[in-house]
């Protein structure tokens, strides 16, 4: 890469380090000073530099510098610093339709939750109207009007037994027709 540095031209190579080293303590400064004024960021305008010697250096073979050393510099910075406002803007742009999709999926979720439970109650009073009779008094007392077993039993006359049996037979009859709403039931039950 050949630099024309005030004064002299000299070729730099991966060699010379003291030529550019030179080029970094000669430019430094006002380099971070330029960045700052486009980045408003004085931690990303020093990272902005340092990327722009780190690419010279790796590429100090490949670069042919037709204008001075601090041109080509200043606008190095330009574009690095441009490129990566761009990528800020992508970003943010990203994240925002990011957190919209997110709140459109959980405002579908709602509804979602809605229905579900909409299907939840139909399927539930479908399944105890197909309980035998004794079987969903039992269950709507002990569940509704969250009676205890000897209540139970001696508000209808049976034995406690009686009642502990329609019990089990109910909520069996209930797990199988309501398999498909298990989880939202426990859900539900332990609010």
């Amino acid at each position: 890469m050949e630099l024309q540095h005030p004064g002299d031209t000299s070729l730099l190579e991966k060699e010379d380090v003291l030529t550019f080293e030179q080029a970094f303590k000669t430019h430094f400064k006002g380099l971070h000073a330029y960045a700052c004024t486009i980045l408003k960021d004085e931690v990303m305008a020093e990272e902005m530099v340092q990327n722009v010697f780190c690419k010279l250096w790796e590429k100090s073979g490949d670069i042919k510098i037709k204008q001075t050393i601090s041109g080509y510099l200043y606008r190095a910075v330009y574009h690095e610093s441009i490129n990566y406002l761009r990528h800020q803007k992508v970003k943010a742009t990203h994240q925002a339709h990011t957190q919209y999709q997110m709140s459109n999926n959980r405002d579908t979720g709602n509804t979602s939750g809605k229905v579900t439970l909409r299907e939840l109650e139909e399927k539930l009073d479908k399944a105890l109207r197909e309980l035998p009779e004794k079987c969903r008094t039992v269950f709507q007392m002990s569940r509704f009007e969250e009676l205890k077993y000897q209540e139970i039993a001696d508000k209808l006359d049976i034995s406690i037994k009686t009642v502990e049996n329609q019990m089990g037979k109910a909520l069996k009859l209930l797990r199988l027709n309501l398999v498909d709403f298990l989880p939202l039931l426990l859900i539900l039950l332990h609010l």
